[in-house]
């Protein structure tokens, strides 16, 4: 599935942060069982991350290190990188992220803006056990709105 046959983040679907279909727990509880498939030696600290997506398939990820720690990458970046390969919909509709401790981690920025692209402002972030809308998250994101028209 190519990029471009995603809806795009300004035309995302309603905002599913209260939606009863969404088991908090359950994602949770995914993205912390995701925790030990982290590759974490040299921090230790291990990140899962489990997503709900809009044909209500659950897709993972989890970070792995790096000894040249730039090159690290995020529990979130991995599970978009699953979201594509596995071709299980086209929006992210709700996140979890978890430490290995159990308990509920915010995305970083990077990941805030990586995420824009696959679920929009809607994508409902599970923030310290309350759902937030990532456009409260990462307010006037850049996306591929702002793209079109300005290559070349």
């Amino acid at each position: 599935m190519a990029n471009d046959s995603f809806d795009s983040p300004e035309t995302a679907p309603a905002d599913h942060t209260e939606d009863a279909e969404i088991d908090w727990e359950a994602l949770r509880a995914e993205a912390w069982a995701m925790t030990e498939r982290s590759y974490a030696p040299y921090s230790g600290v291990r990140v899962g991350a489990a997503a709900l997506t809009d044909t209500g398939e659950i897709v993972r990820g989890c970070n792995v290190e790096n000894a040249s720690t730039g090159i690290g990458i995020c529990a979130e970046v991995t599970l978009g990188g699953q979201f594509i390969a596995s071709d299980a919909g086209t929006r992210l509709v709700a996140l979890a992220v978890v430490a290995g401790d159990g308990e509920t981690l915010s995305p970083c920025g990077r990941c805030r803006q990586f995420l824009y692209e696959f679920g929009g402002t809607d994508l409902a972030v599970d923030w310290h056990g309350t759902p937030r809308t990532l456009g409260e998250l990462l307010p006037d994101a850049f996306g591929p709105g702002d793209v079109k028209g300005r290559a070349g």
